[in-house]
């Protein structure tokens, strides 16, 4: 019987009848008479906080220390999404992969296809952007977001709360971090298709391992074609993907990474967007948009996108004491976007009894084209001093980050007006002069250290502090003005953690963030200070000693502050706060043989506006956030190859952001399954998402729109390893 190789990530999609998307999950080799399950997982097995992780629980992680620390040592929430958990619920976007994490809400704007939409404990966890492999992929707000293909990715890391000390600007929420497949020092070969809905096709190869006899030199070769298609409108959903990487082990001392990535997405826009009057709740003559029609125009919507990156991971051990760290990137992204959007029902005449008065649906457009440069480097030196009981890891960081965006973008205009019985598609399409034509300069330099206490072996304390120096350059096309912003800021972070002999780890914390405001004050003429965010929880988590089991809890009290709202003229001010208070659960274990089960909660009795220029607002949430959110995932993998599994997402009734929904915006659970087969070389799955094809509202904003979920997605994947 030949050994278990790692299990890996298979993503993406392929055409079924079905109309939606499924996924096939890679699976280890077996010999012919091997009755060995899959991904059943009695040892920590990874290689570093990088590295991957068979199964679905992760016992380490850079992304809440910046060094390789035990999660169990961690004093602040993070969970860990790894691939073979991706592979296993079928996700082929950030978003699906987050679906069962407990305070992350993937229903901000529900279907969607331009971008992974999330929020994480009450606030936007898409600005100001995502991190890629610890360095940020910024955006400045607007349509120029980076993409994440998941096929590429090891794992993907939540840091739930503040964490500007490691990271500066930052959502007061949390962070997400995506990290990168690496070159391997053992062969791996993977050949994958995808066939799921809406005729989607999607080839990926995985290739990995040493290039000398030595092992001095790896590679690894990722890459992904996929020829779709959007859900409505017979729109392009297009992609090809490519990331070949190097590593360079001259000594046991010294690794530098090279990583890059090329990606491009030919599309169409896909959202389900409808006004709230016609859609949550009926017309005055009683009718309901239907939440099949296609309220864009596929002879205008596009959505495409080009970019690449490059850069290096440079680590040096002097010693047993000091080791340093360089990271460095540097990268363009190109985005052409247009999109037709509805906005309301629009009468015919003034006779209110009059059927046709409800069955036009008014049309605006709105696009952008920009281009974004980014440069980003982050200098680290590492120090592990023994003082009798006290151990210190001590880490000293620069880091400086600089991305130009070239951005000119409109809104308004006109569509022409559809009935939603009987739509037809055309324009003419008149497109308005731009809201803003700016070439913006966004600069951050932080300077941070931070000092991991271990005392006794049982003691874990964590003392950090940052301060940045940030700055925002706007030069304005339309009126030839300039803006100049500069911002400063201090943050700190601490907490506590003691670790028991049998895997209970209790903790307390404190971080903050901050976010600069880029705006300034009309009646000084000077800039806003930055918002800020801090945060004090506890929580404790438990891994029983020789099992991958893993079990969290935590709570906290989460403010936003120095929020800028409009006083009753319109103009901004800078005296709104967010409180944001709940509690979190999450648990992985294996309660029999061959069996995974992932468990996710949250509560949040507490989420709303407690200051504001704008009265209306007290007392409501920022955002939309649902007092309970649950998911259950579970599968089971039998003697004989066959496997299984079944999830459940749950989200309980809210009002909308702002509580603008003209009704409760009702709670839903939606099913997720997957079955599969390993034999030998060969890995297939099916798995599919939204299993009853229920139709659902993920949300209300506060302009009046309402925002149909994801309908079924199924996907077959076929792969095959040697």
């Amino acid at each position: 019987m030949r050994p278990l190789p790692r299990p890996r990530l298979l993503s993406a999609a392929l055409a079924s009848a079905f109309g939606t998307a499924c996924t096939l999950w890679a699976a280890p080799v077996f010999s012919q008479d091997s009755n060995l399950p899959a991904v059943t997982v009695t040892a920590d097995t990874e290689a570093s906080a990088k590295g991957h992780v068979n199964g679905y629980v992760a016992k380490r992680s850079a992304t809440g220390s910046k060094t390789d620390t035990p999660i169990l040592e961690t004093p602040q929430s993070i969970s860990v999404v790894t691939a073979d958990r991706v592979a296993a619920i079928g996700a082929t976007t950030v978003k699906d992969a987050l679906g069962y994490t407990p305070g992350v809400s993937t229903t901000v704007f529900g279907a969607d296809s331009r971008y992974d939409w999330i929020s994480i404990r009450g606030f936007d966890g898409y600005a100001p952007g995502f991190y890629l492999d610890g360095m940020p992929l910024r955006n400045n707000g607007n349509w120029g977001v980076w993409q994440i293909e998941p096929y590429g990715m090891e794992r993907i890391e939540v840091l739930r709360g503040p964490a500007s000390v490691l990271y500066g600007q930052a959502s007061p929420g949390g962070v997400v971090n995506v990290v990168s497949k690496r070159p391997t020092t053992e062969p791996l070969r993977e050949v994958q298709l995808q066939l799921g809905s809406n005729n989607r096709t999607q080839i990926a190869a995985d290739f990995s391992g040493p290039i000398d006899a030595e092992g001095k030199l790896s590679y690894r070769l990722t890459a992904v074609g996929r020829d779709s298609k959007l859900p409505a409108g017979n729109m392009d959903d297009d992609r090809f993907y490519i990331a070949p990487s190097l590593t360079w082990r001259p000594s046991a001392d010294t690794t530098l990474t090279l990583l890059s990535h090329f990606n491009r997405v030919r599309g169409g826009v896909y959202t389900r967007g409808r006004p709230a009057v016609g859609s949550l709740v009926p017309t005055r003559f009683g009718n309901y948009i239907l939440d099949s029609l296609l309220v864009g125009d596929p002879n205008f919507n596009h959505f495409d996108v080009d970019q690449w990156m490059v850069g290096y991971e440079f680590e040096h051990r002097f010693n047993d004491t000091f080791t340093a760290r360089q990271n460095l990137r540097y990268g363009r992204l190109d985005v052409d976007y247009g999109a037709v959007q509805g906005r309301a029902i629009v009468p015919l005449n003034s006779n209110v009894s009059d059927p046709r008065n409800y069955q036009m649906l008014r049309r605006s457009i709105s696009g952008s084209r920009e281009s974004v440069s980014t440069f980003t480097l982050d200098n680290q030196l590492e120090g592990n001093f023994v003082s009798g009981d006290w151990k210190h890891k001590v880490l000293i960081g620069l880091d400086h980050q600089r991305t130009g965006i070239e951005q000119a973008s409109y809104s308004g205009g006109s569509a022409p007006s559809i009935n939603i019985y009987a739509p037809v598609y055309g324009g003419p399409f008149i497109v308005p002069a731009p809201y803003v034509d700016a070439n913006t300069r966004l600069t951050q330099t932080g300077l941070y250290i931070q000092d991991q206490i271990k005392w006794g072996e049982r003691w874990s304390l964590t003392l950090g502090g940052r301060y940045d120096s940030a700055s925002t350059i706007i030069h304005s096309n339309l009126d030839g003005t300039r803006s100049d912003i500069p911002e400063h800021k201090f943050t700190k972070r601490g907490g506590l953690v003691y670790t028991f002999p049998s895997g209970w780890a209790p903790y307390l914390s404190y971080s903050e963030s901050f976010s600069p405001s880029a705006r300034l004050n009309p009646d000084t003429k000077s800039p806003f200070k930055p918002e800020t965010g801090r945060q004090y929880e506890a929580g404790v988590r438990y891994q029983p000693v020789g099992t991958s089991d893993s079990y969290s809890a935590a709570i906290f009290d989460l403010r936003r502050q120095n929020y800028i709202t409009a006083d009753a003229n319109y103009q901004p001010r800078q005296t709104g706060e967010v409180l944001v208070r709940g509690l979190e659960l999450e648990a992985a274990f294996q309660p029999v043989k061959r069996m995974n089960v992932t468990v996710s909660y949250a509560y949040t009795p507490k989420a709303e506006i407690t200051a504001s220029s704008t009265p209306s607002e007290i007392g409501t949430p920022l955002l939309a956030v649902s007092k309970h959110r649950a998911a259950l995932w579970a599968d089971y993998r039998f003697d004989n190859g066959i496997k299984v599994g079944l999830g459940a997402r749950f989200n309980g009734s809210n009002h909308g952001d702002l509580n603008k929904a003209p009704a409760k915006v009702p709670s839903y659970t939606l099913f997720d399954a997957m079955i599969g087969y390993d034999i030998d070389r060969w890995s297939l799955a099916l798995n599919v998402r939204n299993l009853t094809d229920k139709t659902y509202f993920a949300n209300c904003d506060q302009y009046g729109n309402c925002y149909y979920g994801d309908q079924r997605k199924v996907t077959a994947t076929a792969t095959y390893r040697w």
